[in-house]
């Protein structure tokens, strides 16, 4: 038995402890992700420079680098540790999840993005484009949810 197969095994042992950290992490992720979205909406109706907006600026630093960056990365290391044990890279499932996860990873990417231009005072989108992004992470976290529990194929 080589290392790989003797390190699979192992963690097998430990599938239900992957499994629960692995929600933990995506509730998390997911509670940080529908959170930063609406509180760009609250900052754009603040004044560039004024005190409310250094305080969205603050609490948007604290949400994105205290919990929606760390919960990130503890769902990718946990969701594809979890997937190798239990061979789900092979099912169809996974796969579309694994698409979908993709998706909302490259949704996270733009809040960073959208993140520093609030700190650097340079927001060019209106409340309402922050409300219709807010919802985009809740659509996804439905289908993932469905397809990792349900497994329709």
């Amino acid at each position: 038995m080589g290392t790989m197969d003797a390190l699979k095994d192992f963690l097998a042992g430990y599938e239900r402890w992957l499994l629960a950290f692995h929600v933990i992490a995506v509730i998390s992720w997911m509670a940080g992700m529908l959170y930063l979205p609406r509180l760009f909406v609250y900052h754009t109706e603040t004044a560039p420079g004024s005190d409310g907006s250094e305080r969205f600026k603050r609490m948007e630093t604290k949400l994105l680098k205290v919990i929606i960056n760390p919960a990130m990365i503890a769902a990718w290391v946990l969701g594809l540790t979890l997937a190798w044990v239990i061979d789900a890279h092979l099912q169809g499932w996974f796969q579309a999840k694994f698409v979908l996860v993709i998706i909302l990873s490259g949704l996270h990417g733009h809040n960073v993005r959208l993140w520093r231009a609030f700190r650097e005072d340079r927001n060019t989108h209106s409340a309402r484009y922050f409300r219709i992004l807010n919802e985009i992470p809740a659509l996804l976290m439905i289908a993932i949810v469905i397809l990792a529990v349900v497994r329709p194929f």
